[in-house]
């Protein structure tokens, strides 16, 4: 594998407040990678600089050779970095497709003349399959994006940042709590499809506080405190890292299996 994105002492403050102080790591190719740490220690406001909400005060950002420093938000996703949220974010006047199919051909351009219904129907339904969607079946699918329970929007938030991207099998995923406010059925299988993602060629950024979701599927993990990484490695090493378990695990922490790896 080769490395894709290289971060390198990225720093970011809020009115003279520290949020990130000199984060650096590398993401390989194909990579699934967790960026854990309490409430307050940066994770947001890293993703966010990644993605281009927020423009870091200082360091680098390298996405396949491309310095990302300067590139607005609006251009990150044509370079093949997308992102989903904490709290599921979908357009919940569409329908599920719909939702789906605007994304896909914003990609190509809107115009007032286009009937969204006949836009890119396959390539709508692929990524509704990938993420599980398909099994609600075709009614559900052709309705309002606001019926759907709590677990199948995020669903539909993963589809949706995997459409936007020009090629997912080289792209960037950046997953803020994947499965947050999920119950423990969904998130195995939200996780599950996170892996299949990679194992297609994506890569993988993402945020959890549910350690189920971090030490059974992650390849590496990134430990943020106070807007510093504390360490960084295999997931077994950084369960049993004294620092990460005294300061943010608990000493009585012990990971589950590792899961979905093929």
């Amino acid at each position: 594998m080769s490395v894709v994105l290289t971060v390198q002492h990225l720093q970011h403050q809020y009115a003279g407040v520290q949020a990130l102080r000199g984060v650096s790591f590398e993401l390989q190719q194909a990579e699934c990678v967790a960026l854990i740490g309490p409430n307050g220690a940066g994770k947001s406001t890293c993703f966010a600089c990644l993605a281009g909400q927020q423009i870091a005060s200082a360091g680098q950002i390298v996405w396949r050779d491309q310095n990302l420093m300067q590139v607005p938000v609006t251009d990150r996703r044509a370079l093949g970095i997308g992102r989903t949220f904490q709290v599921a974010q979908v357009f919940e006047a569409l329908t599920v497709m719909q939702n789906l199919q605007l994304v896909l051909k914003a990609k190509k351009g809107v115009s007032a003349l286009d009937v969204l219904d006949d836009c890119d129907h396959d390539a709508a339904l692929a990524c509704a399959n990938a993420t599980g969607l398909e099994a609600l079946g075709m009614e559900v699918l052709h309705s309002s994006a606001a019926q759907l329970s709590y677990g199948n929007k995020k669903r539909l938030e993963l589809a949706m940042a995997m459409a936007g991207l020009p090629d997912p099998g080289r792209g960037l995923l950046l997953l803020d709590e994947p499965a947050a406010g999920l119950s423990p059925e969904e998130r195995l299988d939200m996780m599950a499809r996170i892996r299949m993602l990679t194992q297609q060629g994506t890569t993988v950024l993402y945020t959890e506080h549910n350690m189920d979701a971090v030490f059974g599927v992650a390849d590496r993990v990134l430990v943020l405190m106070e807007g510093q990484l504390l360490a960084q490695g295999l997931p077994e090493d950084m369960a049993a890292h004294p620092e990460v378990r005294a300061r943010y695990l608990g000493t009585h922490f012990a990971p589950k299996e590792r899961r979905g790896h093929a």
